[in-house]
């Protein structure tokens, strides 16, 4: 599932508290993961009460993961490949005896998760996938946004214009894009004005002069 139907009632910002050098850290909400808050909100229509979250990394799944339990829709596992499967199946046995849904962070069964334990293969293969995309252009610039306020990052107007299409296309790719503004910024003691931003660019892409990438992008 991957969020292609009508405008989510989520689309925009989630606030959620975090340990980071901001009060709060903002969920972005937008076509590539809109989907998923929608199913998230109908857990107890999932099969079994079960789901998988997966995507590419760095695309907010822990945070997801965070909210729904937060807000009291079910319980997590996050990074379940990390977990003992014995431990996992007993959590879907839970779940299912206290009928609260059960978000899996962890990919798709069987193709990318191979489990080696037949129980818990056999319970996690009809679970819900839920799939977040590769960011489109307005989540890019939310996540720019997000990811400076989180490190109490001021960028210059026009920052999100000018980053946008330039920026790689993953969520890992920004947010490497934007901590290396930052860190510029603070060894250099100036604002993040178009030159940081075209001077990161280029660290973070590799590569010939920012004039040069320009005309590739």
């Amino acid at each position: 599932m991957s969020g292609k139907a009508g405008k989510s009632p989520f689309a925009g910002q989630i606030p959620l508290p975090l340990k980071q050098r901001a009060d709060v850290m903002r969920i972005i909400v937008g076509q590539p993961n809109e989907g998923v808050f929608e199913a998230c909100r109908h857990a107890q229509d999932w099969p079994f009460r079960t789901a998988l979250l997966w995507g590419e990394p760095r695309s907010g799944k822990s945070l997801i993961a965070r909210w729904f339990e937060n807000s009291g829709l079910g319980d997590v596992i996050d990074d379940a490949q990390g977990w003992q499967e014995d431990a996992i199946f007993h959590r879907w046995n839970r779940a299912q005896e206290t009928r609260r849904p059960l978000l899996i962070v962890g990919p798709p069964v069987p193709d990318g998760w191979k489990i080696t334990l037949p129980d818990l293969r056999s319970r996690l293969g009809p679970a819900l996938n839920l799939r977040i995309d590769t960011p489109d252009d307005d989540m890019l610039a939310g996540l720019i946004e997000a990811h400076a306020e989180a490190r109490g990052l001021v960028l210059a107007d026009g920052a999100t214009t000018y980053l946008v299409p330039r920026t790689p296309r993953s969520f890992a790719g920004v947010e490497a894009l934007v901590a290396e503004i930052d860190r510029i910024t603070l060894e250099r003691k100036v604002p993040a004005t178009l030159a940081i931003w075209r001077e990161a660019l280029e660290i973070v892409l590799g590569g010939g002069p920012a004039g040069e990438q320009e005309e590739l992008l």
